[in-house]
């Protein structure tokens, strides 16, 4: 693949876009959010602010979760341009062999279209039901469940639906939604390195899984904003652009949410009139807004997905206008707040009275889920190698002290087998003479652990908390003694 051309890069006035307003927008978000990692603003074509908050960087690939929805939608658009299915194609067409001995008349007569608009007829998330099947056949286990209502006539948010879509992609061209996009969608948009995580039977999640840089979201936005060009050629059908981002089913009626505006193929409509998106889980954002002519990607770990839209249409949209604005003297105020975004490290000592006592002592803990077996740190002039012990396998992380170390750990991943490496800027330091606090940004995803470690005599207490979780943000705490004690 040839180097991608980068998108041009313009000043935000000379597109129409108030300083004032880009200024504004960026003081609400970060006042607001804890945790928001790269943004990129797109108007008529070119990039007028963009900017990361270190340790994230903009060469560095994020864990997009259900923002790779729009991905697989796209594919699937693809797929019926090449002729290759319709969207009044049944499932059960693709997969005879998996289909149950009964077959309702619900299960039936679900389409592909049912798929993408979340319409199936089942009455919550299949995800679960789908994947437990532990021969790995994911599609058997997903036709073998009750279809409750009449495809079409109930919207449920489900994952599942995203990973049959996924399963007949690969079934249909014998490739993965990678490799069937690698030529179709992502080298002619200049994506490189796109890495999809998939099942362990072999099939991208679909729903979930996709990992690219904040600027290829921006350019998968600026392909749906063009109704399907790219460089004068043309890449994805205007007909099924339009398709997929209309409202194909109503999703809910609740005031002021950008989650009950309307649902499309694997897109969400928002509250501003003629605006949609693509989002995932804790923050992945790709916004397209047609008659201002602009793009919003955004990266994050945050918990309320609402903010950011909300300071969008508050702050951004209301700065923009149809023609250039005159120069003001904000540019270099504006320049230098996107050059300073950064995330500071935990504040303390670097040193303790008690670093001597428990340097290089192993800690052997209670049974717990985590399945943690034992402890150690290891308390060094500039940095402090903490090691986890479950079982026989040890995993060391390298913190520095008041500052960011970037290296890498070895994480689970749910659905996905086996210990995950992953990334890492990792930083430490001493809050009381009897506590020292670890802060691992995971720099490819959402997450963010603070790992608190209080010591009292030989025993230790280990509290672990993340700053976004499907489940609950702070584990149950770990309790370990010193060994030989």
């Amino acid at each position: 693949m040839k180097t991608p051309k980068p998108l041009p890069r313009s000043t935000p006035e000379s597109q129409g876009v108030s300083l004032a307003a880009l200024l504004s927008f960026l003081g609400g978000i970060e006042s607001a959010i804890k945790d928001i990692h790269g943004f990129m603003l797109v108007r008529h074509g070119a990039v007028i602010a963009e900017g990361w908050w270190r340790p994230y960087r903009p060469e560095l690939p994020h864990m997009l979760f259900s923002l790779s929805k729009s991905f697989t939608s796209t594919a699937v658009g693809l797929a019926v341009a090449e002729g290759l299915l319709s969207e009044d194609d049944t499932v059960l067409s693709f997969f005879p062999k998996d289909a149950p001995n009964v077959v309702s008349g619900n299960l039936a007569a679900m389409k592909v279209r049912h798929l993408l608009s979340m319409t199936t007829g089942h009455d919550k998330d299949a995800l679960e039901a789908t994947f437990a099947r532990r021969d790995h056949r994911a599609e058997k286990a997903f036709l073998s469940l009750p279809v409750d209502h009449a495809p079409g006539t109930h919207f449920v948010y489900n994952t599942a639906a995203t990973y049959m879509l996924s399963a007949i992609v690969q079934k249909l061209t014998g490739k993965t939604l990678t490799d069937y996009l690698t030529p179709r969608l992502f080298e002619p948009l200049g994506i490189e390195d796109a890495h999809w995580d998939s099942h362990r039977n072999g099939v991208n999640f679909g729903g979930f899984g996709l990992n690219v840089r904040t600027e290829d979201i921006a350019r998968f936005g600026l392909l749906y904003l063009n109704k399907g060009m790219w460089s004068g050629k043309r890449v994805l059908s205007e007909s099924w652009i339009a398709e997929a981002t209309a409202r194909q089913v109503p999703n809910g009626d609740a005031l002021g949410s950008d989650w009950s505006q309307g649902y499309g193929y694997q897109f969400w409509r928002c509250q501003p009139r003629g605006v949609y998106r693509g989002d995932g889980a804790f923050g992945q954002y790709c916004v397209v807004m047609p008659k201002q002519d602009a793009v919003i990607a955004i990266t994050a770990g945050l918990g309320d997905m609402q903010i950011p839209l909300t300071r969008i249409w508050e702050k951004l949209l209301p700065g923009m206008r149809d023609a250039p604005m005159v120069a003001s003297s904000d540019a270099a105020i504006l320049e230098r707040r996107l050059q300073d975004l950064h995330y500071d490290p935990p504040e303390g000592t670097r040193t303790s009275p008690m670093a001597a006592a428990v340097s290089g002592a192993e800690y052997d803990f209670d049974k717990n889920a985590q399945k943690i077996t034992g402890f150690r740190m290891d308390f060094k002039p500039d940095s402090c190698i903490l090691t986890w012990r479950s079982g026989r396998k040890r995993f060391p992380l390298s913190l520095a002290y008041g500052e960011w170390r970037e290296g890498t750990v070895s994480i689970p991943t749910p659905h996905v087998p086996g210990l995950q490496e992953q990334p890492v800027a990792a930083s430490g330091i001493w809050t009381a003479d009897d506590t020292f606090m670890a802060t691992v940004r995971q720099i490819l995803t959402p997450f963010v652990h603070t790992i608190t470690c209080t010591f009292t005599g030989r025993e230790l207490l280990c509290d672990i908390a993340v700053n976004v979780s499907f489940d609950t943000t702070k584990l149950p705490p770990l309790r370990g003694r010193k060994r030989g004690a």
